[in-house]
């Protein structure tokens, strides 16, 4: 195939850009002709540490970076992310290609060639709850339903998209209109930062930058125009904050719970006291149970949810799905082919047949099961005393 012209670009005589797909050979083999051709002093690239490092050492993906985002409430993140990668994991492999080629061969040539590397992408983690911060409710179920259930009918020309910038940029502005809030921060966000990181090493150097061709566009409007300020740039590094009632609502309900139990107590009605007890542990088990049965989860981790649930929803810095999903990674533990069936994620079943996506979704259904047990339960009990 022929090399699209349109993926070099010249912004000043000091930085060149090219815009290549994340699954090209030719790609890779343009990055290369133009490090030779350019001669840098600097090859920048579009990625941060963590994203070079997983493609560098996929295998890197084991039970404790599993075992460490349930501890640290990040399963949900960690699905999101493995859900938006999937798509172009299973362009590559239908292509025979690695996905990150083109920006492995720019490293792999720059420590080659002995020419210094930058690594010039946000963080990842930064980048994933940015945009799913930004996202409202339905913003997120229709991204969500995107990822799980792709268009079966399209037919997608996967050549096309590997080499064609034009093409790719208009995927990218898809992504814009049909999500606003999560085009802004993977595309609008990132291409402010890039053109940000580009411009500061450029003042080191000649600078030869391998990004997205998506983002080709972008970053060369962004580096004909004025730098930007440090706010803005401090800004893009930074996760937004709850607002005060999104910090307080999930104390809302607990606080009234634990304070009509205490209620009943003090007027020594003790069978109200039983019965309101009662609800609050069967609902909230039943309802977190149910959820990771029906996503398959390990008998104990069935139990688990069942029996952390009414604890964890009367203390929002728990969650019955850590418990749940602790227990899966104990007791099913994911073996090396399945942590490896799950970074291809060619298939949606795998959420729900391989063992490391089922970990992930016992524990993400743990903790909706156990919300919904616990906002059934709530208003059943507040409706029976008042």
């Amino acid at each position: 195939m022929e090399i699209d012209s349109s993926a070099v670009v010249n912004v000043e005589d000091n930085i060149r850009l090219v815009g290549t797909a994340h699954i090209s050979r030719t790609s890779a083999d343009l990055v290369k002709e133009q490090i030779d051709d350019f001669k840098p002093d600097i090859v920048a690239v579009e990625l941060d540490i963590d994203r070079l490092n997983a493609l560098q050492n996929p295998q890197a993906f084991d039970e404790e970076t599993l075992g460490s985002a349930i501890k640290n409430g990040k399963a949900p993140l960690l699905l999101f992310q493995s859900l938006l990668a999937a798509q172009q994991r299973k362009m590559g492999l239908e292509l025979g290609e690695k996905p990150g080629i083109d920006l492995l061969t720019a490293v792999e040539a720059a420590e080659e060639k002995n020419i210094q590397l930058a690594l010039i992408d946000r963080d990842v983690k930064i980048t994933l709850r940015r945009v799913w911060s930004k996202m409202g409710f339905f913003q997120k179920i229709k991204v969500l339903n995107a990822l799980l259930a792709p268009e079966e009918d399209e037919e997608i020309d996967i050549d096309s998209i590997a080499e064609d910038s034009d093409l790719i940029s208009e995927m990218m502005d898809e992504l814009r209109k049909m999500v606003p809030a999560a085009g802004e921060v993977l595309i609008d966000e990132r291409d402010d930062f890039l053109a940000s990181r580009i411009r500061t090493e450029a003042s080191n150097g000649k600078v030869l930058a391998v990004i997205g061709a998506g983002h080709l566009k972008g970053v060369e409007e962004k580096l004909l125009n004025e730098p930007l300020s440090n706010e803005r740039v401090e800004e893009l590094l930074t996760i937004p904050k709850k607002g005060t009632v999104k910090k307080l609502l999930p104390f809302a309900l607990p606080a009234i719970m634990i304070g009509v139990l205490a209620y009943l107590a003090s007027q020594g009605d003790i069978e109200a006291l039983k019965e309101s007890t009662l609800t609050w542990l069967s609902i909230n088990a039943a309802c977190a149970a149910f959820c990771v049965l029906i996503v398959g989860g390990h008998p104990l981790s069935i139990l688990s949810a069942a029996i952390a649930s009414p604890i964890t929803s009367l203390n929002p810095t728990l969650a019955a799905g850590w418990f749940a999903g602790a227990a899966q990674l104990r007791f099913s533990a994911p073996r090396t082919k399945d942590l490896q069936e799950f970074l291809m994620m060619d298939k949606l079943r795998l959420l729900f047949t391989n063992r490391t996506g089922k970990v992930l979704m016992v524990t993400v259904m743990g903790n909706i099961g156990s919300s919904i047990g616990a906002w059934i339960a709530g208003p059943l009990i507040l409706g029976s005393i008042f």
